[in-house]
């Protein structure tokens, strides 16, 4: 019983402060942008690790201000914590991971990108390991032949959790380097040559 009256409490509170707060790092750093080639007005498969989940958002708005992007996210609580958060942002979500419902959020990402949509996946998440990549977004840039579109972010201030990911906090008062790649596209690769391009450029600029 107290575990559900946290988890309800935290549904409601996380959320809106989660966005406060990333907003106000966004908001009190200098931002430089690297965008390499232009966004295709077909749909995308926007691809970034997993530390670098929080300020991913502000690069899609950045590329595609006026485009709606779903993210691949975790059905655990900690999963609806983050949807719920990237909802305050405009973003929808798309529940799955490679533990549990992967072939339905497989199913569910490929679908969207066919009607015309953009989808969004950390590769190595949720478990890990670190900066190694699943089949799943292989899967999905092949089956809807879609690009892929890389996202980095470097800040000059930056604490590092201490999580499998070692998930990326920018601190105030610094500069962020925001990295967004030419779309890739990988349907005349394997998957073992696809996964291996895909992570030599998703770590160019990855700390």
């Amino acid at each position: 019983m107290r575990k559900r009256l946290l988890r309800r409490l935290s549904l409601i509170l996380v959320p809106p402060l989660g966005w406060l707060v990333i907003n106000f790092l966004y908001l009190t750093n200098r931002k430089r942008w690297h965008i390499e080639g232009k966004i295709p007005d077909t749909p995308i498969v926007v691809a970034f690790w997993h530390a670098e989940l929080l300020l991913a958002p502000f690069i899609y708005k950045k590329i595609a201000p006026n485009r709606r992007v779903e993210v691949m996210i975790s059905e655990h609580f900690d999963g609806e914590l983050i949807a719920q958060t990237m909802r305050f942002f405009g973003i929808g979500a798309i529940r799955g991971s490679s533990s549990k419902g992967a072939a339905k959020a497989l199913i569910k990402a490929i679908k969207r990108v066919k009607e015309g949509g953009d989808v969004a996946i950390t590769p190595d998440g949720p478990k890990g390991p670190r900066h190694e990549l699943s089949d799943g977004i292989v899967a999905i840039a092949k089956k809807s032949k879609a690009p892929i579109v890389i996202f980095n972010y470097r800040p000059t201030k930056y604490k590092q959790a201490k999580s499998w990911d070692k998930f990326l906090i920018p601190m105030p008062f610094g500069t962020i380097d925001f990295f967004c790649s030419e779309p890739i596209y990988i349907e005349d690769l394997e998957t073992e040559e696809a996964k291996e391009m895909i992570r030599k450029r998703m770590l160019e600029y990855a700390i």
